[in-house]
């Protein structure tokens, strides 16, 4: 008996030991679909499309731009599509991506093209996106950009 308590001891304590491992884990496909969000939203914010849009954005969405203004979910498709927030092109690199349960933190350098009153501008941004499974489909939740210095 004494062995027995001992070997479930062990069984519990590597149980214990491994759940931050194991539970909530995501599959390589769960990252591929938060990916595949994000280079969709990258592409709908050069050629914006209304459903598109909010399928892919949560109604609760906080979206911070790197000037301090903070968009809603309604508020940004706006932007997007009466040209307010205009970009010509977006280029994405540096991205990490990390997956807890429901909820992908990503990260990465969001370098793009804009039109502001028909006069050209650059953008150079660090961005953070939290993305959330909702209905099995991914989200954006949040989103926080800051100027990289230069």
């Amino acid at each position: 008996m004494h062995l027995r308590r001992r070997w479930a001891l062990l069984g519990l304590w590597g149980a214990v030991w491994l759940a931050p491992f194991t539970w909530g884990a995501q599959t390589p496909a769960d990252e591929q679909a938060v990916v595949q969000a994000v280079e969709q939203l990258r592409v709908l914010m050069v050629d914006p499309e209304r459903r598109q849009l909010e399928a892919l954005l949560s109604e609760s969405l906080s979206y911070g731009h790197s000037g301090g203004r903070l968009d809603t979910r309604d508020s940004l498709v706006g932007d997007l599509l009466s040209a307010r927030s205009d970009f010509t092109h977006i280029a994405l690199s540096e991205q990490t991506v990390r997956l807890s349960g429901d909820v992908a933190v990503v990260r990465h350098r969001f370098v793009g093209g804009t039109l502001s009153g028909g006069q050209p501008g650059q953008v150079d941004l660090k961005v953070l996106q939290v993305w959330q499974k909702q209905g099995g489909v991914w989200k954006l939740l949040a989103r926080q950009a800051l100027r990289v210095p230069g």
